[in-house]
């Protein structure tokens, strides 16, 4: 079963349960989803199925901070569990050790030896991380790395 389908039968399950936050929360997931397929015309695989619920996260998170510097505890709680949600769906994010020896070897492949190719670096390392690490983790990693 693929992420998309993974996400659907698990809106039936949370229906079934009557669990609401739960089916909201996948249900904003399968629009979105959706929303890209009836946009591009075409099925989307794992990969890019992942890519929308990193940048759902991402934007769940800087909710979350928007919510936690106004004082809206009762907002904060929210984005927190939708959060956690939506990180079930998602690979094991990569250490910060095991991310430096990948952006290593990706930098040794390229042959990179100063900031002006970090943009080659950073291209090879998105296709090659995925949906394992943000893109400011890879960037400050690189940064360090040609620095």
């Amino acid at each position: 079963m693929n992420l998309k389908e993974q996400i659907k039968a698990d809106i039936k399950d949370a229906m079934r349960a009557k669990d609401t936050a739960r089916r909201n929360t996948l249900r904003n997931l399968s629009a979105a989803i959706k929303q890209i397929e009836v946009d591009e015309r075409r099925e989307l695989s794992d990969a890019d199925v992942e890519a929308i619920l990193m940048k759902y996260a991402k934007q769940r998170e800087d909710a979350k901070e928007q919510f936690a510097a106004g004082g809206r505890d009762d907002l904060v709680a929210k984005e927190e569990a939708e959060l956690t949600l939506v990180r079930a769906y998602l690979p094991e994010p990569l250490s910060d050790a095991e991310l430096t020896e990948i952006l290593t070897q990706i930098i040794a492949d390229t042959g990179a030896t100063s900031m002006k190719e970090m943009g080659r670096v950073m291209g090879a390392a998105k296709a090659a991380v995925g949906s394992r690490a943000d893109g400011g983790r890879i960037n400050i990693i690189v940064k360090d790395l040609l620095g």
